[in-house]
């Protein structure tokens, strides 16, 4: 894809996909009262194979989130009892986060509300629009996490 000198089509794009984060935090919190990354950590820690836990790196790489964004979040989800992190059985100095008991339960209560959620934000998609959009969302995060742009400071550098 070409980009003009106004940015066109890909500014327009980038700025949708802002707006589109945005909203689905804005209607995550409205709706269900929690925050789009609670959400995320919720069901990332309830997939199969996951129920000992998961170490914080690798929750953080599978999120795609900062450090420090994603440990404010468990802050917070473990005062609510969702989460513990504990010490991991492989290696004493490392810890891992992993769903509570109540945090299960949390997450299988939002089950309905997600399925409806869902449903009426894909509303107008048929079955095929989904799946070709899943497709483009899946090839645009892949090109996205192999950028490499020249360093900022490499046009300013003094002699």
């Amino acid at each position: 894809m070409i980009v003009n000198e106004s940015g066109g089509i890909p500014n327009r794009l980038f700025f949708r996909l802002f707006q589109t984060g945005n909203i689905l935090q804005r209607q995550v919190q409205n709706e269900m009262g929690i925050s789009a990354v609670q959400w995320a950590v919720l069901g990332a820690l309830s997939r199969e194979g996951l129920e000992e836990g998961t170490s914080f790196y690798q929750l953080k790489e599978y999120l795609y989130v900062s450090r420090q964004s994603l440990d404010g979040v468990l802050k917070r989800m473990e005062r609510d009892g969702h989460v513990v992190r504990i010490e991991d059985p492989k290696d004493r100095r490392a810890r891992l986060v992993k769903l509570t008991d109540q945090g299960r339960e949390f997450w299988e209560q939002l089950q309905i509300t997600i399925a409806e959620f869902y449903q009426q934000s894909l509303q107008g998609f048929s079955f095929d629009d989904g799946v070709s959009f899943l497709h483009l969302l899946k090839k645009l995060q892949h090109d996205m996490t192999e950028i490499s742009l020249p360093s900022r400071n490499s046009g300013n550098q003094e002699s």
